[in-house]
């Protein structure tokens, strides 16, 4: 490993604070599997297996941070909640909070592309990193690394526990309308970092159309638009 390598590996260990015992774990936390070279054996030594692991630790640390600090909330409150943070959206959010990209060991051509930038990326590392944790110091430490970069997130989580694409949804079917029908109409920006342009469409009425750094996104964001020109206020949070 070089040196620069190491001192981002140090670092990064200073701002998610926790030092590995076994600092290969952390490395291979970090392998992206564009670095390595060989046949199919070379996936398990990428962050791919802990990525696996990570994303079962992270839903279970959530799960019960969200039962206890949320007592009156029913099952399907709870799964919502849950469902937002343990998105890859909010991986990559989380995973950029931590400084990861600087971190992370990829391949030239990935590096070239802007991979420590990508979200995907970001998100399936930053699990690697919560499974990695959990093996070098177990749950303890899992808990303590996901409540450091998650808890403000869970106490004030700015999505509706409904979406705008589940409100209109449920807006057209309770008027008989048919599903409402999403078409992507434009992608544009750098790899790492693209736009998507999509409009929401429902019998006769004109599409409504929206922007977003993910499909997901640009989707949820017509819907939103959809349903402010059908006279419909999006849900807010409750605290």
């Amino acid at each position: 490993m070089s040196r620069k390598a190491a001192k981002d590996r140090s670092a990064l260990e200073e701002r998610i604070g926790y030092k590995f015992a076994d600092k290969a774990m952390l490395e291979r936390a970090l392998t992206h599997i564009s670095a390595l070279s060989g046949g199919p054996q070379k996936r398990v030594n990428s962050y791919q297996r802990l990525e696996f692991l990570g994303d079962h630790v992270l839903g279970l640390v959530i799960s019960d941070m969200l039962y206890r600090a949320f007592p009156k909330a029913n099952e399907g409150e709870l799964s919502r909640r849950l469902a937002d943070l343990v998105r890859k959206e909010t991986c990559a959010e989380v995973a950029k909070a931590m400084d990861l990209g600087p971190a992370l060991k990829l391949g030239n051509s990935e590096s070239h592309a802007g991979g420590r930038l990508r979200a995907t990326i970001l998100a399936d590392a930053c699990e690697g990193l919560v499974g990695a944790v959990f093996i070098d110091g177990g749950y303890e430490a899992a808990d303590a690394l996901i409540a450091r970069f998650w808890k403000e997130r869970m106490l004030t989580l700015l999505r509706p526990l409904r979406d705008p694409k589940t409100m209109l949804q449920e807006w057209a079917q309770a008027r008989g309308l048919p599903t409402p029908a999403y078409r992507e109409l434009a992608r544009t920006g750098p790899h790492h970092d693209p736009k998507f342009r999509v409009a929401v469409v429902l019998p006769d009425r004109p599409p409504a159309e929206g922007m977003g750094s993910s499909k997901r996104a640009a989707e949820q964001a017509a819907a939103a638009a959809m349903l402010t020109r059908v006279g419909v206020a999006v849900d807010k949070l409750d605290g």
